[in-house]
């Protein structure tokens, strides 16, 4: 089964939780799907320095990476994933969506009523409740 890494961004602005919604995917059990930003680690790269590129190329803002928050490890039916997601924030709620289909501001109590990518739950959840 293949195996991907990738990092997850949190980020904060005001109190709230940025959530992005992925567009259509050839995997019907991502597709349309809630999640935290992020992406692929490439080689030579720290997880802190993907998240930035990631953030700025699908968002266009920049970001200040804090804390490790959790690692969540997935199965998927496809490919096993592995996600890094850090707490970071953001001076600014402007953004600009490149890959994504639509996004959210929320409270931490809200970020439920979304339909989330299963990998994301767990990070959702322990937000909610932290």
């Amino acid at each position: 089964m293949k195996q991907i890494e990738v990092v997850a961004a949190i980020i904060f602005h005001n109190d709230k939780v940025l959530c992005v919604q992925r567009g259509e995917n050839r995997y019907d059990y991502i597709s349309r799907k809630f999640e935290f930003p992020g992406g692929k680690i490439e080689e030579g790269e720290t997880r802190q320095d993907t998240i930035r590129r990631e953030i700025l190329e699908e968002l266009n803002i920049d970001i200040a990476v804090g804390e490790e928050f959790l690692t969540v490890t997935h199965r998927y039916p496809d490919f096993m994933l592995t996600m890094h997601s850090f707490i970071c924030r953001t001076d600014s709620s402007e953004l600009t969506l490149t890959e994504h289909i639509d996004y959210r501001w929320l409270e931490r109590k809200d970020l439920a009523g979304l339909d989330w990518a299963a990998a994301d739950i767990p990070i959702m959840e322990i937000l909610m409740y932290s």
